[in-house]
């Protein structure tokens, strides 16, 4: 009675871990077939234009209205310490740093990873996986390959509209709310914000969109039969992709940030 949580937390740690061992196994299939013909252009526009194209909207209005709210926040916080106007340029580069890639990629996570596990677990549960190995087409290079690819450029795309978008928000909260001149106010985010700024956050961006259609691509690949097979095929992968966006990012602006 005592040793059972215990050994319930250890069934549970070695479970997470050997997922992790399964989708870093997948990871390394999936960039092998990448570097092998054929390749399927077809379905890389098709899936560029679902993750990316797509996606405008609801990472556009999530970037609109965090960055409004950024500015409210630190104009607010600022005014303790007489600091008002560093709101500019704290909305600027937590938008390019922060909060876009982040925010953008669980966005896309929680619209992406659930769309690609649920269309590749009802291939599989309807057999259409098992007729493409019928007809010699490698489910890896025609699923797989090209929706991953498709999401690592895409996303960064998407984080750097919604930096724009953002920061617009901001700058609306600044001028028409807090009283900045907006002049000054694009000044200001011009002079303090560096192309280092952007430029990490858009590395994200594409970290985060490998990792969202790879994780999606993998519960799809191994759901289990039946609508509760991929129903819980598509739960697990936004919530893998979603934890996994936080740790990545955690250890990239370890990487970029920390001298």
């Amino acid at each position: 009675m005592i040793l059972a949580p215990v050994a319930a937390l250890g069934r549970s740690t070695l479970g997470g871990l050997s997922a992790l061992g399964r989708i870093g196994l997948f990871c390394v299939a999936t960039l092998a077939a990448a570097l092998r013909p054929p390749f399927y252009i077809r379905e890389f526009l098709n899936a560029a234009w679902t993750i990316g194209y797509n996606s405008l909207p609801v990472v556009g209005l999530t970037a609109l209205f965090t960055g409004a709210a950024l500015a409210l926040q630190i104009y607010a916080g600022g005014s303790r310490f007489n600091a008002e106007q560093v709101v500019p340029s704290i909305v600027a580069i937590g938008m390019a740093r922060e909060l876009g890639p982040v925010l953008g990629g669980l966005m896309v996570a929680a619209r992406v990873a659930s769309s690609i596990a649920a269309e590749i677990g009802t291939m599989k549960v309807t057999e259409q996986i098992d007729a493409l190995v019928t007809l010699s087409t490698d489910p890896m290079r025609y699923l797989t390959v090209p929706r991953v690819l498709a999401a690592t450029i895409s996303v960064p795309v998407l984080v750097a509209v919604g930096d724009s978008i953002g920061i617009f928000g901001g700058y609306l909260v600044g001028t028409g709310r807090l009283g900045f001149n907006p002049a000054a106010y694009l000044e200001n985010t011009a002079d303090f914000l560096e192309l280092w700024d952007v430029t990490s956050g858009l590395i994200k961006g594409a970290v985060f969109g490998f990792l969202v259609a790879l994780v999606g691509c993998y519960f799809g690949m191994n759901s289990g039969r039946g609508a509760q097979g991929v129903g819980r095929a598509t739960k697990s992968a936004v919530v893998t992709a979603s934890v996994l966006i936080l740790a990545a990012n955690y250890l990239l602006t370890e990487l970029f940030f920390t001298a």
